[in-house]
């Protein structure tokens, strides 16, 4: 598989629309230390610092999925309770997911509540209900279905087993999938996998296809035995099996099976891996691409996630640096993570270097935006620049922008001779970039007062400057796009 291909699918992503449904929940994070034992019982007594939420189970696959790009709906159930309200600011966070959640009185918001000493965590405690939806919650949940698949390209059925994807609920969505010809990818969590008969692709681990079928599934061959008769039996069209340190396989009827070797370089936390699988997966096969592209590129995925603390996702930039290494000196791309930009600018540093920054949206480059970046680059011997990722933009401009999604602007800046890296950031501002960095020079356009600059106090309190490049006239994207709406 060619890297340039995957790179095309994630250039397709802002144009795929992912329907998520399964069970939601939230994922709290307790962060502290042990250094001593209850005197009242044997057990550590933990220190707390710090706690952390997350949209977790499938609010997760949503986030992921909007990580890379899609639009994305996501359907379940919460409860009406202090839980399902801290749940959607989680999932608010992320502008794409347009979230229809039914509120059941009946039952409670799903809570895993991880508690996180010294970098282990010690327990888990759960807060939930996995009794089967009711009837009144089923038929509502079924109707939000058939009123929001028609504009969906993909259906993932998050199965956490915490009784919202009943049989009902699960046959009732493959089945209104295969009508409108969607093709559907289940994360199954139910030993029986005839649950999800009719199903496009199943991604169980090996553990959860051990279970299915009954017998060892340590080897390759053992894996491709296993998946074969739900296949065969129409279970599913194909299977992609993720089996942890050794990577995925990919099972397909009438072709041998294919295994991916694991793209992990480091593992801290293996929470929601499969979430970013599943993730990944759907904007490939929505995107048009082939199995093993898409598991392909979930393989990648998952790599960069479990070497991320906590109910982590994968951002683009993230995706593309792993994927431009070995054909990016030809292409000469400059896109960078945050975690290499530092190295890089450390290295430079170390040569004497100085370093400007800059940042923006930069959705359709213009005049103004090559004068800005030709004066930060003269300012300095190196020049980084920070584009706000599309979600970030959506946010600060709406729902109508960008024009070009985060991909395609970083590839434009990249391409430029006096641009020496490109580092996409998530936030509304780039104060977390500037504190990491810590460039000698901070470069904005003259429309900004000194005082007014995000970062600039902290530059200049290093003593690095900050410089306000002229402006030409009459130059700025929102005119631009005014001007083409009027013709």
């Amino acid at each position: 598989m060619r890297e340039s291909e995957l790179i095309q699918i994630l250039d397709r992503a802002h144009t795929i629309r992912v329907l998520v449904l399964g069970d939601i929940m939230l994922d709290r994070f307790v962060y502290g230390s042990v250094a001593r034992i209850s005197p009242e019982a044997p057990i550590p007594v933990m220190d707390v610092e710090r706690s952390m939420d997350s949209a977790g189970g499938a609010a997760n696959v949503a986030r992921n999925c909007a990580a890379i790009g899609t639009n994305t709906t996501l359907m379940g159930v919460v409860g009406d309770d202090a839980w399902a309200v801290d749940l959607r600011k989680q999932i608010e966070l992320s502008p794409t997911i347009e979230a229809q959640l039914i509120v059941d009185s009946e039952r409670p918001t799903t809570v895993k509540t991880r508690y996180v000493a010294d970098g282990q965590q010690v327990l888990r405690a759960d807060r939930e209900l996995r009794t089967p939806l009711g009837e009144a919650a089923t038929t509502r949940l079924l109707a939000q279905l058939e009123r929001y698949l028609s504009s969906a390209d993909v259906l993932v059925l998050s199965d956490y087993a915490k009784g919202v994807l009943t049989e009902r609920i699960t046959r009732a969505a493959i089945e209104a999938a295969r009508q409108a010809n969607k093709p559907v990818i289940v994360d199954p969590k139910c030993k029986d996998l005839r649950k999800y008969t009719g199903a496009t692709i199943l991604t169980p681990n090996r553990l959860e296809l051990q279970a299915a079928c009954g017998f060892d599934c340590a080897t390759e061959e053992a894996v491709e035995k296993a998946a074969r008769p739900f296949i065969d039996g129409s279970v599913c069209t194909a299977m992609v099996v993720t089996r942890g340190k050794d990577g995925m396989s990919v099972v397909t009827r009438n072709a041998g099976a294919v295994h991916l070797r694991t793209a992990a370089r480091q593992v801290f936390d293996v929470s929601g891996a499969g979430d970013t699988v599943i993730a990944a997966m759907s904007l490939g096969i929505a995107a048009g691409a082939n199995i093993v592209s898409a598991a392909t590129l979930a393989n990648l995925a998952a790599g960069i996630v479990v070497g991320k603390l906590g109910t982590a996702v994968v951002t683009v930039s993230e995706l593309i640096e792993q994927l431009t290494p070995l054909n990016a000196r030809a292409a000469n791309s400059k896109i960078y993570t945050l975690e290499s930009v530092l190295k890089m600018a450390q290295a430079w540093r170390e040569r004497g270097a100085s370093i400007a920054f800059t940042n923006g949206c930069f959705d359709l480059l213009h005049p103004g935006h090559i004068s800005l970046l030709d004066q930060a680059k003269r300012s300095a011997d190196r020049l980084i620049v920070g584009l706000n990722a599309d979600e970030s933009i959506r946010r600060l401009k709406g729902a109508s922008r960008p024009i070009q999604n985060e991909i395609a602007r970083a590839t434009v800046l990249s391409s430029l001779k006096f641009v020496d890296a490109v580092v996409i950031f998530q936030e509304d501002t780039p104060i977390n970039l500037i504190h990491a960095l810590q460039p000698d020079v901070l470069v904005k356009g003259a429309d900004y007062t000194i005082d007014r600059v995000v970062g600039g106090d902290f530059v200049t309190s290093r003593g690095g400057k900050v410089l306000l490049a002229d402006l030409v006239e009459g130059q700025s994207t929102t005119s631009m796009v005014q001007r083409a709406v009027v013709q």
